[in-house]
């Protein structure tokens, strides 16, 4: 029960995980705010750009279309599940656009608790873009929520999402690819 439950919670949450990452890869240029600030800080700030957002949106829904399309093939491979989420188009946009939006929230803020770009806030760092995600998704598309996101799969992303985001940080600083390791 918990392997599956570990299975299923990471494959539902997979477009969430990928969008951000794709943002730091692919993302600059333009920032979303328009270097607007508020109380004499950045909305926002420098990492929040357009083409971030585009890019992490393009991957987080990719992703969903493809695990979609791997699910009911995977699926008899792997003994410890009776069924792979397969992603609606709502779950898929909800889980990759509200990852981004979580994140921006995050990052708004960061701003308004007088947090530098990249500066850690645990916590919040860990868990923007997941809770972002389960929100919209479940706005959405409740009932593809209400089906695979259960309470049990939801104790384990709250649970795993924390240790991945700060494994995949800190894989991400020793390869020179971020700035920060956390």
């Amino acid at each position: 029960m918990l392997v599956e439950t570990l299975v299923v919670a990471f494959w539902a949450l997979l477009p969430a995980y990928v969008p951000n990452n794709a943002a730091s890869l692919f993302g600059g240029g333009p920032p979303i705010d328009g270097e607007r600030t508020l109380g004499g800080r950045r909305v926002l700030g420098d990492g929040k750009t357009w083409r971030g957002l585009a890019a992490g949106l393009l991957a987080g829904v990719a992703l969903a279309i493809v695990l979609s399309e791997l699910a009911p093939m995977l699926a008899p491979a792997v003994p410890v599940v009776d069924a792979l989420p397969r992603f609606s188009r709502g779950a898929a946009f909800g889980l990759a656009g509200g990852a981004m939006a979580g994140d921006m929230a995050a990052s708004f803020v960061k701003r308004r608790l007088d947090r530098d770009r990249g500066q850690a806030t645990p916590g919040l760092d860990q868990l923007d873009f997941v809770v972002g995600a389960l929100v919209l998704a479940a706005v959405l598309d409740p009932a593809w929520v209400g089906e695979w996101i259960t309470l049990p799969v939801l104790a384990v992303a709250l649970v795993v999402t924390p240790v991945l985001h700060v494994g995949v940080n800190a894989a991400g600083y020793a390869a020179g690819l971020t700035k920060e390791p956390y």
